[in-house]
């Protein structure tokens, strides 16, 4: 066993001697140490209940051999650190805790792991740790929220920013928006619908890192804590099979991922996260993979934002094994992918049924014929930007509209609130990269002002930031260079002439190269405001490009 490194022999005794003042048994010491990452906290509304997730998942390993052990990672609520400086602490989090993951599993050398995630950051950073430790290992998510109700409505968090919006020009009375904060999120687990928690547990799914019903199924249901302890079982099979992250976090497996995030419409942060997944596995992940997926993806479910439809309600249809089941009819999906079954992808989505047509549409009958992201290139993201194009209404596809520039998103929610945004204008707001922001904020409080303010289809925003999955509406983010690194997003004036094109993948200004060339040998580098501590460390490491904000330092080799 991997563990006898810290338990065996007479050199080891003073280890067994502290695993004894923890009160382990002889028993339990001979046995698989098995490593449970807990993200336990009393602050996440994912993750309140991941102590009985936890408890769950301890009883499975034991039941099958092995010694379970808890340690924690840390977890931020993205909407509780919305629109003041805790926002430039989030996306540097995922780093943390893939970093602090693997100090941890290095240092007391596990036989094997069981990561116990739930939302945005956090997902993501387990993921990348378990490819790094490379010691088998499994996921269960804490689950999604119920939907909310209100006026008979079902209700999200995005609901609950847009109502902020309403009432903020008069569209809403306090009572309304009292009730909205009331019912807009009733029980625990990541919110309910498409948004990047949701999106991240469905494709650790198609990954094969999960077992059936990890993305899906809501966190107040009892098979969420059985499916814990089927998978506190099933980490002690992928021991016995010697079954790594590395067998099954393929570069296959990443495409199938890229391929049912088009499916799904998920979250434009998978196009940070799954990028950095596949720097750990070795895998040079450009993010001009999308448009070709893209074009011969069909966008199958239309979840919140997107559409009328939640977490509850896909889980309900069959949940990711029937969208893959859907997909795998076109031929898209590498079926010979290992899991965490122990089997194929093809072998688990064999028996999968569609139960519901309208939330996961037939292949044959899609939403739309292409897939849910867009990259968009052109004079103004020379290395790309990202737009959820199955949350874009139809008219906004195509826009052409002045900017209005904005350094920072205080300034921008100012002018949108004070209504001297006016339709037909392209919202730019720049300075938000990786370096500039810094930590790469996220833009749910601007997109959800013009929402709020009714110019959801008549007013586009365009970011070197990011968007939350819950934002919709022409939202183009992640435009690469950022304004920090020089990028053209730094050049824009006042009144230029934006020309958005989603279908045909093209974000431009109207300049000629010579205007551009004179603004650029122009242009001051702006001295980005640091925090202090952690995030002005991680941004000292961090690549200026925002194809992932990947740490440009080396990992361990286990």
């Amino acid at each position: 066993m991997r563990s006898d490194a810290v338990k065996q022999g007479n050199v080891q005794a003073p280890g067994r001697s502290l695993l004894r003042a923890d009160g382990f048994t002889d028993e339990e010491i001979n046995r698989p140490l098995v490593g449970i990452v807990s993200s336990y906290n009393e602050i996440v509304p994912g993750h309140i209940n991941l102590d009985k997730i936890v408890e769950a998942v301890k009883i499975g390993v034991a039941m099958n051999g092995g010694t379970p052990i808890v340690f924690p990672a840390i977890a931020v609520c993205d909407g509780i650190a919305m629109g003041h400086v805790g926002m430039k602490y989030s996306l540097v989090t995922r780093d943390l805790i893939a970093d602090s993951t693997e100090c941890m599993a290095m240092a007391h050398q596990f036989d094997a792991l069981v990561m116990v995630p739930n939302c945005d950051k956090n997902v993501p950073g387990l993921l990348m740790a378990a490819a790094r430790v490379n010691v088998p290992t499994i996921f269960v998510s804490g689950g999604p929220m119920l939907a909310g109700r209100v006026d008979g409505k079902k209700t999200s968090l995005s609901s609950m920013f847009e109502a902020v919006g309403a009432h903020a020009v008069g569209k809403m009375s306090d009572e309304k928006l009292a009730e909205f904060e009331n019912k807009a999120c009733p029980t625990c687990g990541s919110c309910s619908g498409m948004y990047t928690a949701n999106s991240m547990n469905c494709l650790t799914e198609v990954l094969g890192m999960g077992l059936s019903g990890n993305g899906t199924i809501p966190a107040v249901y009892s098979e969420r804590i059985r499916l814990a302890k089927k998978a506190g079982m099933q980490v002690m099979e992928l021991l016995k099979k010697d079954i790594r992250p590395r067998d099954i976090i393929t570069k296959d497996a990443i495409l199938n991922a890229l391929t049912m995030d088009m499916a799904l419409g998920c979250s434009t942060n998978s196009m940070l996260h799954l990028p950095a997944i596949a720097h750990e596995i070795g895998m040079d992940f450009e993010i001009d993979f999308a448009n070709p997926i893209s074009e011969k993806t069909p966008n199958l479910c239309h979840l919140a934002p997107a559409g009328p439809t939640f977490m509850e309600d896909l889980n309900e249809a069959g949940g990711v094994y029937a969208v893959m089941k859907e997909i795998d009819k076109l031929g898209l999906l590498k079926t010979d992918c290992m899991t965490v079954t122990g089997k194929t992808v093809g072998e688990n989505i064999k028996d999968a049924k569609n139960l519901d047509e309208e939330v996961i549409r037939p292949a044959e009958n899609p939403y739309t014929k292409t897939g849910g992201i867009a990259v968009l290139k052109g004079n103004l993201a020379p290395d790309g930007s990202v737009v959820k194009r199955s949350a874009v209404a139809p008219e906004m596809l195509v826009h052409e509209g002045p900017a209005r520039v904005f350094d920072c998103e205080e300034d921008a929610i100012q002018a949108i609130k004070g209504e001297r945004i006016k339709p037909g204008d392209v919202v730019v707001i720049r300075y938000v990269g990786p370096k500039g922001g810094p930590g790469m904020p996220e833009m749910l409080n601007p997109t959800s002002a013009i929402t709020g303010m009714g110019l959801g289809e008549s007013v586009a925003l365009i970011t070197d930031g990011r968007f939350s999955g819950a934002s919709r509406g022409a939202a183009i983010g992640h435009i690469s260079p950022e304004a920090a690194a020089g990028g053209p997003i730094a050049l824009i004036e006042e009144g230029d002439l934006i020309k958005i094109n989603i279908p045909e993948y093209k974000l431009e200004v109207a300049l000629s190269e010579e205007e551009l060339q004179r603004r650029r040998d122009a242009w001051t580098p702006r001295e980005p405001e640091l925090n202090t501590g952690y995030v002005k460390r991680y941004m000292s490491m961090v690549s200026a490009s925002n194809r992932g904000a990947i740490l440009e330092v080396p990992k361990c080799e286990s």
